[in-house]
């Protein structure tokens, strides 16, 4: 993920990838499955990963590699994004940003290995560098543990009694091996690797006056009145909408618009968020637009596995303007959902 220019955005689309690209070290950009954490220190932990509507946990959903060029201290830089998926709320969300010095406690100075790892370290790894164990289910931080093996750790009691039921049961007697015989529960979406491609700025202005041409030739020689009439009956609605399509018709299957300080493209002329509604990052500074996720990402997710699906027009993940380095853990930013017709 580049660091756009003003105006300039990048789109992102899905491809499936061998595990070993979406792991820590190669500093993935991704979508489901769990969270490929940047830092291993400072991970939010079950309460901050809960749901503030049900309490429940929340559900990884997508991560972005985003470095800051020129900023020594964000030279690893990721977002992370999660959300409710369990019926019937499916409605909260929550975002962390964290970076890192090209130098630090974690990773090689040098740019990861493109070539696979040996076979022997493929395996899936619960336990952290640290020494921090995650969750068997999620991939978050996992504090609770099974009493009765003692290896096998969670973020919940929702997550120990889900795991419990598909198959730690069996395996909790033959716990020698358990980080490497993780079943892939269904609280998990599926995982793909988000690429990335610069949008054709020309392109949607080309798209829409042709749509515009095309609506005229198909009406023929209409009276200037009727024109009238029917610009007036335009809502705001449909304009808005029509943009919306108008802008992501030349590539339709865009699961994602990254670029700071970009205006979003939005869904709906409902709930579209004022200045007001975005909060100040805790620094003081301003939060800005980062990046979109499009309505395109859901029909990946198969969302509809445990019942009611999560749902949205937009998400939109505004991000402290200075990237601030508050601490040196993870740092919680702002995300604004739109869906297609609100009517809260």
């Amino acid at each position: 993920m580049a660091d756009t220019g003003a105006g300039q955005v990048e789109l992102g689309f899905l491809e499936a990838a061998p595990a070993w690209r979406l792991r820590s070290e190669q500093f993935p950009s991704k979508v489901g499955g769990r969270p490929a954490w940047l830092s291993e220190a400072g991970l939010p932990g079950p309460t901050e990963l809960a749901c503030a509507l049900c309490g429940r946990p929340l559900a990884f959903l997508l991560q972005l590699y985003a470095p800051l060029p020129g900023r020594a201290d964000a030279f690893h830089r990721s977002l992370f994004l999660f959300c409710c998926r369990t019926p019937p709320c499916c409605v909260g969300l929550r975002v962390f940003r964290n970076q890192l010095p090209r130098r630090n406690d974690f990773y090689s100075y040098e740019p990861p290995s493109e070539d696979p790892p040996p076979e022997a370290e493929e395996s899936l790894s619960l336990q952290l560098k640290s020494g921090a164990h995650l969750c068997r289910v999620c991939g978050c931080l996992g504090p609770k543990m099974c009493s009765r093996c003692h290896q096998a750790h969670y973020c919940s009691k929702e997550h120990q009694a889900l795991d419990w039921r598909l198959g730690h049961k069996q395996a909790c007697a033959r716990a020698d091996n358990l980080d490497n015989t993780v079943p892939d529960h269904s609280f998990l979406f599926p995982e793909f690797e988000i690429v990335i491609e610069t949008e054709d700025e020309i392109m949607p202005e080309v798209v829409e006056k042709e749509d515009e041409s095309e609506i005229i030739e198909s009406m023929g020689e209409a009276p200037e009145e009727k024109l009238d009439s029917m610009a007036k009956h335009e809502s705001r609605e449909d304009r808005v909408f029509q943009k919306f399509k108008t802008k992501i018709s030349f590539e339709p299957e865009q699961i994602l618009r990254y670029g700071r300080g970009v205006t979003p493209i939005w869904i709906s002329g409902e709930n579209i968020p004022q200045e007001k509604d975005i909060p100040d990052c805790p620094c003081g500074a301003k939060r800005i637009l980062e990046f979109q996720v499009m309505p395109q990402l859901l029909n990946y997710l198969k969302a509809d596995r445990l019942g009611r699906s999560v749902d949205w027009g937009v998400l939109a993940v505004f991000t402290c303007a200075e990237s601030c380095g508050l601490g040196t853990g993870y740092t919680e930013e702002f995300v604004w959902k739109q869906d297609i017709l609100d009517t809260a």
